[in-house]
């Protein structure tokens, strides 16, 4: 059977490394938590329920019987299992299409599922990394490029973060242990270029968990 990505010349890229590159990290998004943070399957969970639950108070309070109220609350259930669903699977799909990899030299995001694109961030061009923690060790690793270098939000997407718009900034998402890739990318970050890129805390010393996007430092 062919598949897709058979003719990659190395997993995840687009063409063979040069000389003295080499990969120091491939991983993909975990595709629960890429439905929950990336698609809001909760969200939209939650609003489903809470629009059967009003329209079955609200059968109940205008004087319908128990089976017309249970009947009004179970109607917007079934539209709701079926974006659930929906989104559920291009979450699925997104994370079994994505793959990221950590070079000594670059991050390369390859993503996509109608169109698959490899988007190519050389160190030179990342400015700063930050670091989102969840309490299952997961996170995103968002990566600030140079002002002077635009990638494409829709081209990116998911793999961007949140309400970035004007300057795009890839993201690695949902990735498992994600003080650990951090401290990858910081290592290979310091020996390609020491000192000139904002490398994420985590690299340093494992910190706190939290739900916030800590800025990096150095």
């Amino acid at each position: 059977m062919i598949h897709e990505h058979d003719e990659e010349p190395v997993h995840g890229l687009p063409a063979l490394l040069p000389e003295r590159e080499r990969v120091l990290w491939q991983g993909a998004p975990e595709w629960k938590g890429l439905a929950r943070r990336g698609f809001h399957v909760v969200g939209v969970t939650a609003y489903f329920l809470a629009l059967g639950l009003w329209q079955g108070g609200s059968a109940l309070l205008g004087g319908e019987g128990p089976g017309a109220a249970a009947l009004s609350f179970a109607l917007p259930l079934v539209p709701g299992a079926l974006a659930v669903g929906l989104l559920s699977t291009l979450a699925w799909l997104y994370a079994r299409e994505t793959v990221y990899t950590i070079t000594n030299r670059r991050v390369v995001i390859r993503t996509g599922l109608a169109v698959t694109a490899s988007v190519n961030l050389p160190f030179a061009r990342i400015a700063q990394a930050n670091v989102r923690r969840y309490g299952d060790g997961s996170g995103d690793l968002a990566l600030g490029l140079d002002r002077k270098e635009r990638v494409s939000w829709i081209l990116l997407w998911p793999n961007v973060r949140a309400w970035r718009m004007r300057h795009p900034e890839p993201q690695l998402r949902n990735v498992t242990d994600v003080d650990a890739v951090a401290r990858v990318l910081a290592d290979a970050l310091h020996a390609e270029a020491p000192g000139s890129v904002r490398a994420p805390e985590s690299a340093r010393a494992p910190a706190p968990v939290t739900g916030e996007l800590a800025p990096a430092t150095t």
